[in-house]
């Protein structure tokens, strides 16, 4: 109920991810429905990429056998590399050499996940000098930022 400045400064898509050994990562286009009776790894509840996985999740009338709930993207890779499910994380999380050594991402039907990152403060504030150069700085930056 604040009112609140809010400016997007980069997409954040968010993919499924699995170990290289699974079987699904030779596989062609997934169906959501496939992935029911494999167990998940997600993001804690109240988190941003977790909001986003609800709602698609809901939307697409799919319950997840969730497994772990993590406050670390990197737990997450290290949970999935070890066998223990497969993960719905930010793009931005994983690396070319995860991909090469540990993750493999799984084209599944309506997946990446649509989600942005946001620059939000409350609109009654002014930014301090230093706060509106990270601000301009970040939205400079973000556009030049590729996903790897």
């Amino acid at each position: 109920d604040m009112a609140l400045r809010d400016e997007v400064f980069m997409p954040n898509p968010i993919v499924v991810v699995a170990p290289t050994s699974d079987p699904l990562c030779k596989r062609g286009r997934l169906a959501l429905e496939e992935l029911a009776e494999r167990r998940f790894i997600l993001r804690e509840k109240g988190s941003g990429t977790r909001m986003a996985v609800d709602q698609h999740f809901k939307r697409c009338r799919f319950r997840p056998q969730v497994r772990l709930e993590l406050g670390s993207n990197e737990a997450i890779k290290e949970a999935v590399a070890g066998h223990l499910g497969v993960a719905v994380i930010s793009r931005h999380a994983i690396k070319a050499q995860d991909l090469v050594r540990d993750l493999c991402l799984l084209p599944v039907s309506g997946m990446p996940i649509r989600s942005q990152w946001h620059v939000v403060y409350p609109r009654s504030k002014q930014l301090s000098p230093i706060a509106k150069v990270f601000r301009d700085h970040l939205l400079a930056q973000a556009r030049t930022w590729p996903i790897e």
